[in-house]
């Protein structure tokens, strides 16, 4: 036991002998998260992979140079003379075919752009996510210090209230039953320590996962602060702009014209094509038939080259029928996924505005429990009160602390996630928020 007291003071000494530690903030959070967070990774790297779909698409419209070259070793025997030759051919060809006429490369190269589209919305989506993901971590490990904080508070105020109890008690100015209720109310508050100690490590590790460590401190928020409320303040433009500029929804309607599209590639297996074809060839070869010598053919070609597809087996009308059923299903997931952000935006909106107005009423329900509190210890202390009055007073006081610290974290963090809905949440809403941290 002492060499753990001492292991204490020593970590304690060195802690005031190293001074404060710098508490990190959201903003700071946040950029660590951009270097670290593993879904944003893949975000990243599935849009470098998507924005070449666009090269690849172009370059079903653009020349095609193929070259080959070859050399063989010939033995050939004459059976009438008996005569055996020996001789090397070879020779090399370079071919470029210019496409003229294939839609299939044409559709190809339009679905190209627009899985380029898709691919920016899909990592616009992820950014924002980013955004709500940190923000909400960040405001997790906030709330259960703050829970620990005011669990600890109320162990301690109702500690003193067992002590001043089990005095009274003594001196026979109130019961054991004062006594015996105190002492439940610490036992549930020790329990609830626990708990709350548990669910701050809980929420740490949450935040680890997405920056990859757990900072000393974080900054709160202030004691006092003005949470905006959205702008503008209509549920309907919200849910407007919810329509046409989530992120979600931009990458379904990219993913629909892409499906429409593809209906005319597969389509397109019907058409015929022409392409301009050109070749330069070099042969060198022994003529046995004449005995000639050997000789070397130098041969230049170009012309227009058609293909008519006759018949196929089915398969073009198969895959063009797939593709008329998979376009309907981009469709009805374009309906959901709309639906879905009008729903998220209507939530949120509704979210923020009850959240302002419920952050005004625990302010006021905050100043109103701590006059009762003070009350009902007065009272306590003059007899006109009980103990279990005063045991009550202290619960209210901190359950509204919780209730309004919980309060304030939800309102950000769905003011976030309306602006996520509508298309528009930006680093810039982090740096507001963390505007609202404590300096």
């Amino acid at each position: 036991m002492k060499r753990i007291r001492f292991a204490l003071l020593g970590m304690a000494v060195a802690a005031a002998l190293a001074g404060p530690v710098r508490a990190s903030d959201l903003l700071e959070v946040y950029n660590q998260a951009k270097g670290y967070d593993a879904q944003f990774a893949a975000a990243k790297a599935a849009l470098d992979a998507g924005k070449e779909k666009g090269p690849q698409g172009l370059a079903g419209l653009l020349p095609n140079v193929a070259g080959s070259a070859n050399t063989f070793w010939n033995r050939a025997e004459i059976q009438q003379t008996n005569d055996l030759f020996t001789f090397n051919s070879n020779g090399w060809t370079v071919q470029l075919t210019q496409p003229i006429f294939r839609w299939q490369n044409w559709e190809a190269y339009k679905q190209g752009e627009l899985q380029v589209v898709q691919a920016e919305a899909t990592f616009g989506a992820a950014g924002q996510d980013l955004v709500v993901r940190v923000a909400q971590a960040y405001f997790d490990v906030l709330q259960a210090g703050d829970n620990l904080e005011f669990v600890k508070a109320n162990k301690t105020a109702i500690a003193e209230q067992l002590a001043q109890a089990k005095r009274n008690f003594e001196v026979g100015t109130a019961t054991i039953t004062d006594t015996n209720e105190a002492q439940a109310r610490f036992d549930l508050a020790a329990a609830q320590e626990i708990a709350a100690i548990n669910d701050l490590e809980v929420k740490q590790r949450a935040l680890q996962l997405l920056i990859g460590d757990v900072p000393a401190t974080l900054t709160p928020l202030r004691s006092t602060l003005q949470i905006e409320s959205p702008a503008p303040n209509n549920m309907d433009e919200w849910v407007a702009r919810a329509q046409d500029e989530n992120f979600q929804v931009r990458a379904q309607q990219a993913a629909v014209e892409i499906a429409k599209r593809e209906i005319e590639r597969q389509r397109a297996g019907h058409y015929p094509t022409v392409d301009l074809v050109g070749n330069v060839s070099n042969n060198t070869n022994q003529n046995l038939a004449i005995l000639a010598p050997r000789r070397t053919v130098d041969q230049t070609q170009i012309g227009v080259q058609i293909a008519l597809p006759i018949f196929s087996g089915g398969s073009v009308l198969s895959r063009t029928r797939e593709a008329s059923a998979l376009y309907e299903k981009s469709r009805s997931d374009l309906d959901n996924v709309r639906r879905t952000a009008v729903l998220d935006a209507r939530r949120s909106f509704l979210n923020v505005s009850n959240g302002l107005a419920q952050v005004k009423a625990l302010e006021q329900a905050l100043v109103s429990s701590e006059t009762s509190l003070q009350s009902n210890r007065v009272g306590y202390e003059v007899g006109v009160r009980i103990n279990l009055d005063v045991l009550n007073a202290v619960q209210q006081v901190f359950s509204t602390k919780r209730d309004l610290a919980k309060a304030r974290y939800d309102t950000i963090i769905n003011g976030f996630r309306l602006k996520q809905a509508a298309g528009n949440l930006t680093e810039d809403d982090i740096q507001r928020a963390n505007a609202l941290l404590a300096r």
